[in-house]
């Protein structure tokens, strides 16, 4: 059995007297891919920002690793081993890729103010380390394009490869990717399904929110399935495809119509990216 890594108990949070997230309860374990699925609007992007410390929960607990980090600043949570992606990316348009990817170390780099003004020998040598570490999870990501490119003169397949390979250069123990296949073509979705099961395999848990299910169904070990902030199911994807909570939330109607359009879109949803299902 897998180490759990992320505890999340009872999360709730609330916009205006509207309930985002509402008695949420899951957990995470280290190594693992587990997809958070739902309709727009189900409140995905709100638990992941209450995770990562850009919401703050109105009740229940965020535990990572054995520890409490409920509420902690969005810094105090990435240097405890947690890194993420955003649904738009967030990337600085006018630096290289390469320093785009440095940016991200911010927090591993071992220099003061003082070795920065002087250039000392500590300075230079975490400059180099830190460039070498950039261009070892560029080469990870499948990153081909020229690294002393302006990030907003690459194409957007692989802007995003530049933002997961900045995630990772922080080391991480859990990656959260928001919706990182959107606008990706068929190629790119298959080299990401690639991606992430490589990722994983490094040891490092890997919770994506993804409206492809193509890709959802092909590589998650779990599904995580929310409807008005609530969950309504968590279970293997064999298991989701076929939840009646599941289908109810998506088709909005329990009925024998609604199971045959669920086993035509469960269909669709074979290899990553031949599915553009917008579940």
């Amino acid at each position: 059995m897998k180490k759990v890594l992320l505890d999340v108990r009872n999360m709730a949070v609330s916009f205006g007297g509207v309930r985002a997230v509402d008695g949420l309860t899951f957990s995470v374990h280290a190594g693992e891919v587990l997809s958070v699925i739902g309709p727009n609007g189900a409140g995905k992007t709100s638990a992941f920002n209450c995770i990562t410390g850009f919401y703050r929960p109105s009740a229940g607990s965020v535990t990572f690793d054995g520890t409490d980090i409920t509420g902690k600043r969005p810094a105090v949570i990435a240097a405890s081993g947690i890194a993420r992606t955003f649904q738009n990316l967030r990337l600085f348009g006018d630096l290289t890729v390469l320093d785009n990817v440095r940016a991200g170390m911010h927090v591993r780099i071992r220099q003061n103010f003082l070795d920065a003004m002087l250039h000392t020998p500590r300075y230079r040598r975490s400059e180099d380390a830190a460039t070498d570490e950039a261009h070892k999870w560029l080469d990870f990501v499948g990153m081909a394009a020229d690294r002393t490119a302006q990030i907003r003169n690459l194409p957007y397949g692989e802007q995003r490869r530049v933002e997961i390979a900045r995630a990772l250069a922080r080391e991480p123990r859990m990656l959260l990717l928001d919706e990182p296949a959107a606008g990706l073509n068929h190629g790119e979705k298959e080299q990401l399904l690639g991606l992430l099961r490589r990722i994983a395999a490094l040891g490092i848990a890997v919770v994506l929110i993804e409206h492809d299910m193509g890709l959802v169904m092909e590589v998650s070990e779990r599904i995580v399935v929310l409807s008005y902030g609530k969950e309504i199911a968590d279970g293997t994807p064999a298991s989701i495809r076929s939840n009646p909570a599941v289908i109810e939330a998506y088709l909005g109607a329990e009925d024998d119509e609604a199971h045959a359009e669920a086993e035509r879109i469960a269909a669709q949803a074979g290899p990553a990216g031949t599915a553009e299902v917008q579940w």
